[in-house]
């Protein structure tokens, strides 16, 4: 249990690292461990039965001194104030060390999205855009998806505001369809990101990727494409498990059945093409490379021991806990840390907001070879960085990010 003892402890315990590195005076550290703005919201819904529920809701902007917010939004049952702000401070880093004008925000409302109907949702996303509408557009925060979200969740969103500014402004969020302004390669993104981080670990390592054994945790967006994408490089993706089991296969899981199988049952488990996996066996197989792309605190002190894996790549927002890391780099596992290995995602993000707000469209081929060169230039800089002060991935990370943060808050000076 980290000595700060809750989600946002263990972003401020790893803050802490990079910032005693850096030798960071008092009062940037003070202004960079305090989020800038944390709204709570109720939002009260009409319910299909004609029962009126009251769901709460978060939004919070952690940093903004390199720009707008910029953050998804989860629905989820377990949603919590602290979840939220550790995530949006996990956003300001993830978007310093991507080198894009963005800072962190994240929001969140407290349902189960699984036992709503399409109309209930639609009902508690425009309220809740209701609640928060003084607080975000495209030059204050631009939301995204994140879990339990999707392009459809977006597209109202965008819809809502736009209603309430009273001309359509499709730059005040992104993740949105591509006909509603989207981005293509924006969907894939992340996943193409993992995969970006996965082989340039393998290059570094001296380990050729084609060939390697591959376990995934997570079979949604994240890890679906990572599973994909890096199976394209030649890796054999040989076990997947999700919320309800997984599966299992030395030879190599066939991707595209697994992927009607999900489709069709809305889960891993049960795919007929390997053995039954547990989350537990998974972390503990023999492989080359394991990418936790669920959520957060999966990888604990508990489980890390067990963990035989040459290279983590954190596919998930904070899946592994500081203590759990460090017992990782101790042993020398290579982790590539979340505010890195998934920020393929918030990369296309800035693109999809950039050719919103100039109404000029790339190709996919363009996105993509847009993202290849951002990640390509963010991990160089995270290892770099790593090398110069011996330190582990996710240090360096740091450094690089709360580097930038840091500069441009003195530059920018103080307001009173």
């Amino acid at each position: 249990m980290t000595p700060y003892g809750s989600i946002f402890g263990e972003m401020l315990e790893e803050f802490e690292l990079a910032a005693r590195i850096l030798n960071l005076e008092r009062g940037i550290w003070n202004i960079l461990t305090h989020p800038k703005r944390q709204i709570i919201v109720s939002c009260p819904v009409q319910m299909d039965s004609g029962e009126i529920e009251v769901f709460t809701g978060y939004r919070v902007q952690y940093n903004i001194t390199l720009g707008p917010a910029k953050g998804g939004i989860r629905y989820h049952p377990g949603v919590t104030l602290d979840e939220v702000t550790a995530l949006a401070a996990w956003m300001t880093w993830k978007c310093a060390v991507a080198h894009i004008p963005f800072g962190g925000g994240k929001g969140g409302v407290v349902c189960d999205p699984s036992k709503m109907s399409r109309r209930e949702l639609e009902a508690l996303t425009r309220r809740y855009i209701a609640e928060i509408i003084d607080a975000i557009g495209p030059e204050k925060d631009v939301p995204a998806p994140d879990v339990n979200t999707n392009e459809q969740v977006m597209a109202w969103i965008m819809d809502t505001y736009s209603m309430h500014v009273g001309h359509t402004t499709t730059s005040v969020v992104t993740g949105k369809p591509v006909e509603l302004g989207g981005s293509h390669g924006r969907r894939e993104a992340t996943g193409r990101g993992v995969t970006i981080a996965a082989r340039e670990s393998a290059r570094h390592l001296g380990f050729d990727i084609s060939g390697s054994r591959v376990a995934i945790q997570g079979f949604g967006n994240v890890g679906s494409v990572s599973a994909e994408l890096i199976a394209a490089l030649g890796a054999k993706i040989v076990a997947v498990t999700d919320w309800q089991g997984g599966v299992y296969n030395a030879a190599g899981l066939d991707l595209t059945k697994l992927a009607a199988h999900v489709a069709n049952q809305k889960t891993v488990a049960g795919f007929a093409g390997g053995e039954p996996l547990t989350n537990a066996e998974l972390f503990a197989l023999d492989v080359d490379l394991l990418v936790p792309a669920a959520l957060e605190n999966q990888i604990t002190i508990e489980n890390a021991p067990g963990i035989r894996a040459k290279v983590v790549i954190e596919g998930a927002n904070g899946p592994t806990t500081p203590e759990a890391h460090r017992h990782l780099h101790t042993r020398g596992v290579f982790v590539v840390p979340d505010i890195l290995a998934n920020s393929g995602g918030v990369t296309a993000s800035y693109f999809e907001w950039v050719q919103d707000r100039y109404g000029y469209f790339w190709t996919e081929k363009e996105v993509n070879e847009r993202l290849e060169a951002k990640m390509h230039e963010a991990f160089g800089a995270v290892l770099q960085t790593s090398l110069k002060y011996h330190v582990d991935m996710r240090t360096a990370a740091y450094i690089v990010a709360v580097g930038r943060v840091a500069t441009v808050t003195r530059l920018r000076g103080m307001y009173a």
